[in-house]
């Protein structure tokens, strides 16, 4: 089956969602040490030991169309300040996530999630259809469950002893979701969102 996503790069006022390529790992590992991202427990950043895997296991999975990595260029320093993906895509269902996302330190709570998420999910509703469009975190991740919740999604439940994490703990999984017919509204209000910041 034919990729449903084959090569975009998004576009805003301060950011560019680019494809994600090896040749980013050196950005992506001076973006993750701002802020030590790598030691928060609930999350996955890369580090200089992990870049590797990270980057050859995203490009394996984009492959094989059921994930779209992008790196996240910051256009007023010129500079790669993290990652993002669409991933879990489903054209048959006209469904994605977006996730895996996280940002150098110094961008959390700006402007930069806002627009990161406006521009892919204006894509996903606008250009490939979809009908939903979801978004998980780790139960703990309580900044990351305040920033989806600000987007406008809606908490669909949580998913007990989702997964194994790497030390062996279990892992309570946070779903939410947006659905097209309340992408019109959602939008309106990024918009808003991104005027007065």
């Amino acid at each position: 089956m034919k990729n449903w996503i084959e090569h975009i790069e998004l576009e805003s006022q301060t950011i560019k969602l680019i494809p994600l390529k090896l040749s980013h790992k050196e950005d992506l590992v001076e973006a993750a040490s701002d802020g030590k991202l790598w030691e928060l427990w609930f999350t996955s950043v890369p580090s200089n030991d992990s870049i590797n895997q990270y980057i050859s296991n995203a490009l394996k999975q984009k492959d094989k169309g059921i994930e779209y990595p992008f790196a996240v260029f910051h256009k007023p320093t010129n500079t790669i300040i993290g990652s993002t993906r669409f991933y879990n895509i489903q054209p048959e269902h006209r469904r994605l996530e977006i996730g895996y996302t996280w940002y150098a330190k110094t961008y959390q709570k700006t402007r930069v999630n806002t627009e990161c998420k406006f521009l892919l999910l204006q894509y996903a509703f606008e250009t490939l259809n979809c009908i939903a469009v979801q978004f998980l975190t780790n139960f703990y991740n309580h900044l990351s469950r305040v920033a989806i919740a600000r987007l406008g999604a809606r908490q669909d439940g949580v998913l007990r002893n989702h997964r194994l994490m790497p030390d062996g703990s279990c892992r309570d999984t946070v779903v939410f979701s947006i659905t097209d017919y309340e992408w019109s509204s959602i939008k309106k209000s990024l918009k808003d969102k991104l005027k007065s910041n």
